[in-house]
This record gives C-alpha cells, sequence and structure tokens, in this order.
C-alpha cells in the first residue's frame, strides 16, 4: 500500500459503508439501514473536533465539565458519522436530519452500541478488493 491508496481510502470513507441495524437479543434486521463515515474520514475527523469544541465550552471555570454534557457530546459526535439512512417511524420514511438521529440515536444504548462499534472498527471501510 502506498501513501496514494492510503488517500484514496480516507476520500472512500466519506462515502460511508451500510449498517444494517440488528435487534439485540435474536440478531434479526430492524429494516433501519444507516451509512456511517469511516474512522478516517473527513467527516470523523470534523465530528471529534466539533466534539472537543463543545466540551470546552461546556467546561466550568474550574475546567470540569458535567457527565451529562459529556454524554450529549459524545452523542452529536456519533450522530455526526451517519450520513443518510432509511429508517421508517409510523409507517413512513423519518426526514434524515441531525435532529432526527439524535433521536433514533437516544432510542435504546444498544442501537447507539452498534453503530460506535460499526463506525469505529477500519474493517468495516477497507479498500475494495481486501
Amino acid at each position: 500500500m502506498n501513501l496514494e491508496d492510503i488517500q484514496a481510502n480516507v476520500i472512500d470513507q466519506d462515502r460511508g459503508r451500510k449498517l444494517e441495524i440488528v435487534d439485540p437479543w435474536e440478531g434479526k434486521p430492524t429494516g433501519m439501514t444507516l451509512w456511517i463515515a469511516g474512522p478516517d474520514s473527513e467527516t470523523q475527523r470534523k465530528a471529534r473536533i466539533a466534539m472537543m469544541d463543545e466540551l470546552a465550552d461546556r467546561a466550568e471555570p474550574d475546567g470540569a465539565i458535567k457527565a451529562e454534557h459529556r454524554e450529549a457530546a459524545r452523542l452529536n459526535c456519533l450522530a455526526k458519522t451517519v450520513l443518510r439512512w432509511e429508517v421508517q417511524h409510523e409507517g413512513s420514511d423519518l426526514a434524515f436530519s441531525h435532529k432526527n438521529v439524535l433521536r433514533v440515536l437516544r432510542a435504546a444504548d444498544w442501537l447507539q452500541a452498534q453503530v460506535d462499534a460499526f463506525a469505529g472498527d477500519r474493517r468495516n471501510f477497507a479498500p475494495e478488493g481486501l
């Protein structure tokens, strides 16, 4: 692998990869599909920087950051890795927006865990042919 291959993969990670959400009990598809930006993507890099800014803005004068603020920043960062989706709510497509991504992620910790694990696993974003 050379530098051009690495750079091409970083760019490719911004196109995202498909994650089919499965229920945590039987591993069956839920019908929700999300496209997630890779860990080396510009999308994730910007999300991490925004998270650091958000945490700095929430810091108390002594530098302490409340747990609820850390959790909100973490969830915001994770939501920014979702590029698009196919999600139904009450029989209709749920509009894709940051607010709705947060709404879906807040629905269950197991859902967040799947997105987080997928987004951080470089094997999901390997170059074609590997």
